[in-house]
């Protein structure tokens, strides 16, 4: 395992999560473009879809002392990525998540929230939102 690597408790899925750094922000953001892309076509919410965000936003979000990216991985590939961000010293924030969408619907995404959880133990409250209307993703959290 490199110093990149973060492994949590359970990784009966091969999901881990590697830290990712300023210099990844374009591939964040071509993945997350990719993979709320349907929904923002969908929905048509420009103001709060993250298909819609700038690379901009991805790295003033990833300069901000208390966020952190991490790259969902399946072995050695990449298959989607999480921000956490800590409020406070006992509740955490995930925003956004996403899986690719060749991978979405095999349980990667819940890994990934034990994975993250994992890596805050000192987190007792956890936050994250979500679109009422898509019954799969309230399902998953």
């Amino acid at each position: 395992m490199d110093d990149n690597s973060i492994w949590g408790g359970a990784t009966t899925l091969g999901i881990s999560l590697r830290k990712a750094e300023m210099n990844n922000c374009v591939q964040i953001h071509k993945m997350q473009v990719e993979s709320f892309s349907v929904l923002l076509d969908k929905y048509k919410d420009y103001s709060t879809n993250p298909a819609a965000e700038s690379i901009e936003r991805i790295e003033q979000r990833m300069s901000q002392e208390f966020t952190d990216y991490y790259f969902i991985c399946l072995s050695d590939d990449i298959i989607g990525a999480i921000r956490v961000v800590r409020l406070n010293n006992h509740v955490c924030r995930i925003s956004p998540m996403f899986i690719l969408p060749h991978y979405q619907g095999m349980g990667y995404a819940q890994q990934a929230i034990l994975e993250a959880e994992s890596l805050y133990p000192q987190a007792k409250h956890w936050e994250l939102d979500t679109i009422k209307q898509e019954s799969k993703l309230c399902y998953l959290y």
